[in-house]
C-alpha cells in the first residue's frame, strides 16, 4: 500500500509540474472568472429589483452563491476527458496501457496535481479579487466552513469520476468533441452552478435528487451559506462520498469495456 501511495503521489507531482508550463494562462483565468461573476452580478441585481428574495435567496445570498461557486469551480475543474480523447487521437494511449498502474487513478492523480497548482495560482487570487470587489458573505460558521472545505474536496473527485467515464468513450467513438461540449453545459446547469437547483421546476428537482450532479456545486454552496444544518451536514458529505465511489466504479467498468477494443491512431 505504501508503494502504491508513492506511485500515485508521483503522478500528482507530475501533474503539478506539467501545469507549470502553462502558468501564465491562469492570470487571464482570474480576469475571466471576474467577468463571469460581474455579468451574473448585474443580471441578478436586475432580477431582484422585483422582490427581496427568490426561493429563500436574497440578493446578498445569491451574489455569494455565484461568487463562491465560480471560485470553487476554478479548483475542481479538470480535463481528464479531453486528455483521454487526445491520447486516443494521437495514438499515445498505448503508452498508458503498458504502465503497471490503475489507469483511472493515474489520470485522477495527475488531475489532482493540476488542481493543487490552480488552488494557489488561480483559486486563491480569484477569491481575493472577488472578495475585494463584491460584498460576498462569509461562511455561516466555522463548522460550516470546515464542512464546506471537505465538500469541495469531494467535488473534485466527483467531477474527476464523471470526466474519466466520459473520456473512456473516446476509445470506442474515436472523437467525442461534440459530447464534451454538451457535457460541459449540462454539468454546469445540473450542478447548480448557473442557477440554484431550487429554482428548477419541482419535477426536475425530483429527478436531480437521484443524480450526483447537485453535489458538485449546489450542495457545497448551501453548506457555505448555512442552509444545511446539523446532521444534514454529515448526510450531505456522506452522499458525496457515496457518489464518488459509485462514479469511480462506473469509470472502472467503462474502462474495462472500452479497452477491450482499442484502435490506435497517429504515431
Amino acid at each position: 500500500m505504501t508503494r502504491n501511495l508513492r506511485v500515485y503521489a508521483e503522478f500528482v507531482r507530475v501533474g503539478f509540474i506539467n501545469t507549470l508550463a502553462y502558468r501564465l494562462r491562469y492570470y487571464t483565468g482570474i480576469v475571466t472568472y471576474f467577468i463571469y461573476v460581474s455579468v451574473y452580478y448585474f443580471i441578478w441585481k436586475a432580477i431582484y429589483v422585483n422582490g427581496p428574495a427568490i426561493e429563500g435567496f436574497d440578493f446578498g445570498a445569491m451574489l455569494t452563491y455565484v461568487g463562491v461557486g465560480w471560485i470553487i469551480r476554478s479548483f475542481y475543474f479538470n480535463n481528464i476527458d479531453q486528455d483521454l480523447s487526445q491520447q486516443v487521437a494521437e495514438g499515445k494511449l498505448v503508452m498508458d496501457l503498458i504502465k503497471p498502474v490503475n489507469i483511472q487513478l493515474m489520470y485522477i492523480s495527475q488531475a489532482l496535481g493540476e488542481s493543487i497548482f490552480r488552488l494557489a495560482l488561480l483559486t486563491a487570487p480569484t477569491a481575493a479579487v472577488l472578495l475585494l470587489v463584491f460584498p460576498l458573505r462569509r461562511p455561516a460558521s466555522w463548522t460550516h466552513f470546515a464542512a464546506f472545505l471537505v465538500s469541495v474536496a469531494m467535488t473534485f473527485f466527483l467531477v474527476a469520476g464523471i470526466n474519466f467515464a466520459v473520456g473512456t468513450l473516446a476509445i470506442r467513438l474515436l472523437s467525442i468533441l461534440g459530447l464534451l461540449r454538451a457535457k460541459y453545459f449540462l454539468l454546469e446547469l445540473f450542478s447548480g452552478l448557473l442557477i440554484p437547483i431550487s429554482f428548477f421546476p419541482h419535477s426536475f428537482q425530483i429527478v436531480l435528487n437521484f443524480m450526483p450532479f447537485q453535489y458538485i456545486s449546489y450542495v457545497p454552496l448551501l453548506i457555505y451559506l448555512g442552509k444545511i444544518q446539523g446532521a444534514g451536514l454529515a448526510r450531505a458529505i456522506a452522499m458525496q462520498i457515496f457518489w464518488v465511489l459509485v462514479l469511480l466504479a462506473i469509470g472502472d467498468l467503462m474502462w474495462k469495456w472500452s479497452s477491450r477494443k482499442i484502435t490506435i491512431q497517429g504515431g
